[in-house]
């Protein structure tokens, strides 16, 4: 589209300047989106799907939504998820030859150590049949170190930056001609083969082999598994899971992450034939009845379009090192903020608005998978529900604190126009950038797999993938109180637009029916697509 027609298809979309005026000033002047957040990290806790504390932060928003006077807020389940998993006790200290606290915390779905215990660390990195073979029947009683050592270079760039002009400029333009997909990376990612296992490759191979692999290490006898997760310092540890929600599936003995920093001092003194002793303590509980799962929904219902919808979302669940502040409270709470805006307003909007909240994304978006299988379209078969005609829309977070950029197309040109009035108002706040790219990762794409439209935003970096993403400093120290802001009030004028405008956005064509992939065969949300950011 050439710039006049551009400016010329702009001039078409109207826009009322006094609604978002009146917008503005209440998420800005009376920004409730931090209490949200405080809610959800400081006084919650993690969010594992499966555990006590994602139905524990579920309730709350309900209570919370309903104190704003939302309608129709309630948890709805979908599944089976499989077991649940949580942990309420972890330490981790060197003992011998000198005593240090080890940071660090233990994986999700393994077991716990049944009490403190003690004992001799072994370096055993186990990646292949070959491996399991060389160790069998010397790891009786040991501490298994998976990983070799782990290199911490000297930082010489911040690990927090904003996008540069350049960077923006560069983010605009269309890929290459016959690159493969339009696809930018959200994160760096800790691979699926977890502590010690593959990361690359057949992914149905790699589960195969962490199966059997924790199977082996059970046989052993082993106390305990220790690894550093992937590259991290300073104290950080970016890690996830050390066994699986599916209940075939072998639980591993107990698993645990140290900071690099620490791991690598074992290391050093094993290296030297110094004598080093370890005691570990897990307390960890499996909740075998977690079959299914909760999403969030709240409403505000519409006027004379309200059999139509605007859906606006984010994750509510997070992984267990930190508090999921980044990933994704940030989201969660300024999905929720921007209800709390559009109701205190009290105007009948045309279509109604209706928030998800969803479970099970750390999994690979299970939750707004299943939601819109129910209601919209089975992906594998496109066959589409009445519903579906009557999405407008769907906006989602999951990006980090960062302020809000601009919006991925998702390779729909089509509304390009009207993305670009609607931003007009928010260029004093940062706000302006169209890009083709899709991007991967987050929510969103349940709903474009089955041609609605869904729109991740453009999201600064800030330390998202250097510092938070599935980190132990994933917390609310690490949030920019601003930045969320200005995101509640450009998402809930994204969502009023929407709402208000009189033909639903544009669509793409329908995409052909995908097959089926069983879960874990190929990437989990946040794996690398293709493509840099």
């Amino acid at each position: 589209m050439g710039v006049l027609s551009l400016a010329f298809a702009q001039t078409q979309e109207p826009l009322d300047l006094s609604m978002v005026h009146r917008i503005r000033a209440e998420a800005l002047q009376n920004s409730k989106v931090m209490d949200h957040m405080f809610n959800l990290t400081d006084a919650n806790g993690h969010r594992l799907t499966g555990s006590p504390g994602y139905k524990k932060a579920a309730d709350w928003v309900v209570k919370q939504a309903q104190s704003y006077g939302l309608s129709n807020a309630h948890l709805e389940k979908w599944g089976p998820f499989g077991r649940g998993w949580d942990f309420t006790r972890f330490s981790a200290h060197l003992i011998e030859p000198t005593y240090a606290p080890l940071i660090g915390f233990p994986l999700a779905w393994s077991e716990g150590t049944k009490g403190p215990v003690r004992g001799e660390p072994v370096l055993a990195v186990l990646r292949t049949n070959e491996d399991l073979d060389k160790f069998k029947g010397k790891l009786k009683g040991k501490i298994v170190l998976a990983d070799a050592a782990r290199e911490t270079p000297q930082l010489t760039t911040p690990l927090a930056r904003r996008y540069s002009e350049e960077e923006l400029d560069k983010l605009e333009l269309a890929p290459e001609p016959g690159q493969l997909g339009f696809f930018t990376t959200r994160t760096n990612f800790a691979g699926p083969g977890g502590p010690g296992g593959p990361t690359r490759g057949n992914f149905a191979d790699a589960r195969q082999f962490r199966t059997k692999r924790a199977e082996f290490l059970k046989s052993e006898g082993v106390l305990a598994v220790v690894s550093t997760g992937t590259t991290a310092d300073g104290g950080t540890v970016f890690s996830t899971s050390g066994g699986s929600e599916d209940p075939k599936r072998a639980v591993p003995p107990p698993m645990i992450v140290l900071t690099p920093e620490h791991y690598n001092r074992i290391l050093r003194l094993l290296e030297k034939k110094i004598p080093v002793k370890l005691e570990l303590e897990v307390e960890a509980k499996f909740y075998d009845d977690a079959q299914d799962s909760w999403n969030v929904i709240a409403e505000i219902p519409g006027g004379k379009r309200k059999d139509e919808i605007v859906m606006i979302g984010a994750h509510l669940d997070s992984w267990h090192g930190g508090t999921g502040a980044t990933d994704n409270a940030a989201g969660s709470s300024v999905a929720l903020e921007v209800l709390r805006v559009l109701k205190s307003l009290n105007v009948q909007m045309d279509r109604t608005i209706r928030m998800g909240l969803w479970s099970g994304e750390e999994q690979g978006l299970l939750g707004s998978k299943a939601y819109v299988k129910e209601r919209f379209a089975d992906p594998t078969k496109m066959e589409l529900r009445p519903e579906h005609s009557k999405l407008a829309g769907y906006f989602n977070l999951d990006n980090g604190t960062g302020k809000i950029r601009g919006v991925y197309l998702q390779g729909n040109d089509m509304v390009r126009p009207i993305f670009a009035k609607w931003l007009e108002p928010f260029k004093d706040l940062g706000a302006s950038r169209l890009s083709i790219r899709t991007t991967g990762g987050t929510d969103h794409l349940s709903f474009d797999a089955v041609g609605i439209p869904g729109f991740q935003f453009i999201q600064e970096p800030m330390e998202y993938s250097t510092r938070t993403h599935h980190s132990n400093m994933d917390v609310y120290d690490h949030i920019s109180r601003a930045d969320l802001m200005q995101a509640s009030a450009i998402m809930a004028s994204f969502v009023y637009n929407t709402a208000m405008r009189a033909e639903m956005l544009p669509r793409k064509p329908l995409p052909k029916p995908q097959p089926e992939r069983r879960r874990g065969e190929g990437p989990p949300s946040g794996t690398p697509s293709g493509g840099t950011q």
